[in-house]
């Protein structure tokens, strides 16, 4: 790659992970109308309207049953892993639940050694030791404060969930960028979510009013736009270097979480967020990037 082109990619990832934050900034929104079963639900019904004439229009085909098998073991994942995360919103701020998903990454290393038979470098197994004390400097901080209740340690609890099961995620996707093209993966993860949590919609799901269903449709449209600029950008550059520019996710949560919610960002927050992106970054030195639409 040229230089002179390289600004560009670099540009694009921190676009796509700012949509991202921002899409978060809407659910945690919508999630607090509605809960995060109801928010999920939407967004996932809405992702499906916008991925099916994009999947027919390139081409559409019958996946064979041991590909749809893996689409229905993602949409089981994504479901619950989705749910637990919006629900997490409700708890805790959106600049404190976003730096403690970063640690998904380092859950997958060690998933990857026992599902797939990955080895595991040293540098590796220091970069995620790193990135848990982050974690668990975050997840004291949170303890130790005065206004700790049942709904903190709620969030905390889903929110840890959630990163076990993003985790978990990155191993279906890796197995389904095998034998499935990225428009008929990002439709059926959609339309699997949305199948599965269509289940327990009789009980569960609250109408939204107007506003609540514009935020979510817009959130749903920043997922395919963010997920299709980081796909751009990891198409034109290495990981080494558009790698840092996902953990801009933690500034651009900060400021929307201000912005939306006037939440605050505590100093014990800041510190284990570095400790979690410095041991991502060791972790990640030298292997290849992996891209998967939530």
């Amino acid at each position: 790659m040229k230089a002179a082109n390289l600004p560009f990619p670099i540009f694009a990832a921190l676009l796509g992970v700012a949509l991202l934050s921002l899409m978060d900034a809407f659910m945690k929104g919508a999630a607090l109308a509605v809960g995060a079963f109801s928010a999920a639900w939407l967004r996932a019904l809405i992702g499906t309207g916008i991925m099916l004439p994009v999947w027919l229009s390139v081409g559409a085909r019958r996946p064979p049953l041991a590909v749809m098998k893996l689409h229905i073991e993602r949409g089981v994942v994504s479901c619950f892993m989705a749910v637990t995360f919006f629900y997490s919103l409700t708890k805790l701020p959106l600049a404190e639940t976003i730096a403690i998903s970063f640690v998904a990454p380092l859950i997958t290393l060690y998933l990857a050694r026992i599902l797939l038979g990955e080895a595991i470098r040293p540098g590796a197994v220091w970069g995620s030791l790193l990135g848990f004390a982050g974690t668990i400097i975050i997840i004291w901080a949170r303890l130790g404060q005065s206004d700790f209740d049942r709904d903190t340690m709620l969030g905390l609890a889903a929110i840890l969930v959630s990163a076990l099961l993003y985790a978990y995620n990155f191993i279906v996707m890796r197995r389904q960028s095998q034998v499935a093209k990225p428009a008929e993966i990002a439709l059926f993860h959609s339309g699997g979510t949305a199948a599965i949590l269509a289940l327990a919609a009789p009980f569960l799901f609250v109408v939204p009013d107007s506003e609540v269903l514009g935020a979510t449709a817009i959130s749903a449209v920043l997922t395919v736009i963010g997920a299709s600029v980081l796909a751009w950008a990891y198409a034109r550059a290495e990981a080494q270097v558009l790698v840092p520019m996902e953990y801009s996710g933690f500034l651009w949560a900060s400021l929307f979480g201000w912005l939306f919610f006037r939440e605050g960002v505590t100093a014990t927050t800041v510190l284990g967020t570095a400790l979690i992106v410095v041991g991502c970054w060791i972790a990640a030195r030298r292997q290849e990037p992996e891209q998967v639409v939530i």
